[in-house]
C-alpha cells in the first residue's frame, strides 16, 4: 500500500436512483427513530422500509376511497407515527 495517494484528479461516481423511489430529507424525532431502529433489527429489516410501511399505510387507510385526498401534513404525520408507538 501506498504511503500517500493523489486524488486532486479524482471524480466522484454516479449515483443509481432505486426505480420508484425519491431521496428526501425529513427530520423526526430522536425517540421515533430509536423505536423504529429497535423494531427493524428485531424484525431483520431496515428501519426506513418500516417507516416506509408505516406511511404506505397511513396513506391507502382501509382502502376505501378518501372524499378528497389531503395532502400528508407534517402534524398528521407526527400524529399516525405517535398512534402507531403507542399500539406496538
Amino acid at each position: 500500500m501506498r504511503e500517500e495517494y493523489d486524488f486532486s484528479k479524482a471524480q466522484r461516481g454516479a449515483v443509481i436512483a432505486s426505480p420508484g423511489k425519491t431521496r428526501i430529507t425529513i427530520m423526526l424525532d430522536d425517540d421515533v427513530i430509536e423505536h423504529f431502529r429497535a423494531q427493524a433489527e428485531a424484525e431483520g429489516v431496515g428501519y426506513q422500509t418500516l417507516i416506509n410501511a408505516l406511511l404506505r399505510k397511513a396513506a391507502v387507510g382501509t382502502g376505501k376511497a378518501r372524499p378528497q385526498a389531503q395532502p400528508l401534513t407534517v402534524a398528521t404525520l407526527r400524529r399516525v407515527l405517535r398512534e402507531e408507538l403507542h399500539t406496538s
